[in-house]
């Protein structure tokens, strides 16, 4: 907290390092209780007068930080209703299914476009001993939705995925054309959600301020032989993306906690399990992966 400019009232101290200008630290609060839904979609923002009060600034200070959330396309300012939070349309994804972002959004009645930003071989990295091959294919994907950038995906696949084209790739689904082209049908993986600040190649993209929040979903993907087909990292506008969570709860549970504790007993699923007892290993496989992020995300709320 700090001293009020004039009337000897408490304000806000603005968050930022020394030397950022006072319009910068103003939005940045602002789009801080946005993104975090305090203030939410169609919430009416404080005044300019409240705002100068609050935060212990000019009018001019104020008027630059709501000028840039405008921009933003954050907040819609009108004459004789002041500046309200822009109601904007969330994309929904359910980090637990197998299909990504473009077909989960499609499904929803959403168009999304896809642009091959990078595509070529790499000989060494992290993922060439996760997908275990010499050389691997990278490459960078934009996804968008209404002419706004959703995602930024970056992919590693094994060499002999290794002709896939830019054309092909291009507004398709990944998972499709590997299957189409090569036989090759994704239908398990670990997935890891983490909280991240878009950094300056990723907001460019993404077209946010750096620093801006965003959900980054990273995992491996494995096909019916449980053989590891894909590396993969996206980043998602936390704004516009919204990760949701199927909880289950198994049969024989007693308690509260007795759910959870089922699925830590399960059995690893085992590559050559066929029939029933293949789905039965890869729904216990599917639950472990959800309790995994269930907690990860418990643990971020308590951040």
């Amino acid at each position: 907290m700090a001293d009020g400019a004039e009337d000897g009232e408490l304000t806000v101290a603005l968050p930022g390092p020394d030397g950022t200008p006072l319009h910068r630290k103003l939005s940045s609060e602002l789009r801080a209780q946005i993104l975090g839904r305090a203030l939410a979609p169609g919430a009416q923002v404080p005044t300019e007068a409240e705002l100068q009060e609050r935060y212990g600034v000019s009018r001019s200070v104020v008027r630059q930080a709501l000028a840039a959330l405008e921009q933003e396309g954050l907040v819609e300012r009108r004459r004789g209703r002041g500046t309200t939070v822009r109601e904007r349309g969330e994309l929904h994804r359910l980090v637990q299914r197998v299909p990504g972002l473009s077909t989960q959004v499609e499904d929803g009645g959403v168009h999304v476009s896809t642009q091959v930003l990078e595509l070529g071989p790499e000989p060494a990295s992290e993922a060439t001993g996760a997908l275990g091959s010499g050389r691997v294919l990278r490459m960078r994907r934009l996804r968008s939705a209404g002419g706004e950038p959703l995602a930024v995906i970056e992919t590693w696949l094994p060499e002999e995925f290794g002709d896939l084209t830019a054309e092909e790739l291009t507004d398709a689904s990944l998972h499709a054309t590997i299957r189409r082209r090569f036989g090759t049908r994704i239908v398990a993986g670990k997935r890891q959600v983490r909280a991240v600040g878009a950094d300056t190649e990723t907001a460019e993209l993404l077209q946010v301020p750096v620093g801006t929040p965003a959900l980054l979903l990273e995992g491996t993907s494995t096909d019916e032989a449980a053989r590891p087909v894909e590396v993969f990292r996206t980043w998602h506008r936390a704004d516009r993306v919204v990760f949701d969570i199927n909880v289950v709860r198994e049969p024989d549970a007693t308690g509260p906690g007795d759910a959870f504790t089922g699925l830590r007993a399960q059995a690893t699923p085992t590559p050559d399990a066929g029939g029933t007892a293949g789905l039965r290993a890869r729904l216990n496989a599917l639950a472990r992966e959800m309790l995994d992020l269930s907690q990860q995300l418990e643990r971020a709320d308590h951040r």
